[in-house]
């Protein structure tokens, strides 16, 4: 078990806040956090949202986010039987900074396009000018 200790730091090494920083940057995480944000969210309900995600991928990151205490798990007995996923209180606290960041890319991916397209461009001259003076 962990006590809590006032010096976290992600920016060290060793500091397993690290870890959770790491499953929230997830791409994946992100997206599932969004997608569960308006309630309880069924596995293949959730596949079909978040587009390019695999089952396998799926289910590992959302074993990962109950690991965490982020993402609860809710079995119903049921014939067939159901299972939603649900963010936990935890999980509550991602919602607004991952709308946010979600919000900042859509506002923003013009301008991104934009630079990979002129820092491209630069690069394939810098390339063709490299490649001519051997």
């Amino acid at each position: 078990m962990h006590t809590e200790r006032p010096d976290w730091n992600v920016m060290l090494a060793t500091c397993p806040s690290r870890t959770s920083l790491a499953r929230i940057a997830n791409k994946w995480t992100a997206m599932i956090v969004i997608t569960l944000s308006a309630g309880p969210v069924r596995f293949g309900d959730i596949r079909t949202r978040v587009e390019g995600i695999s089952g396998k991928v799926l289910a590992a990151t959302l074993r990962d986010l109950e690991r965490d205490g982020i993402v609860t798990r809710i079995a119903y007995d049921e014939i067939p039987p159901r299972v939603e996923y649900e963010l936990t209180p935890l999980g509550q606290t991602l919602r607004d900074p991952l709308r946010a960041l979600s919000s900042w890319a859509e506002q923003h991916i013009e301008q991104v396009m934009r630079s990979r397209d002129e820092f491209d461009a630069t690069a394939d001259a810098e390339l063709s000018v490299r490649l001519r003076g051997r």
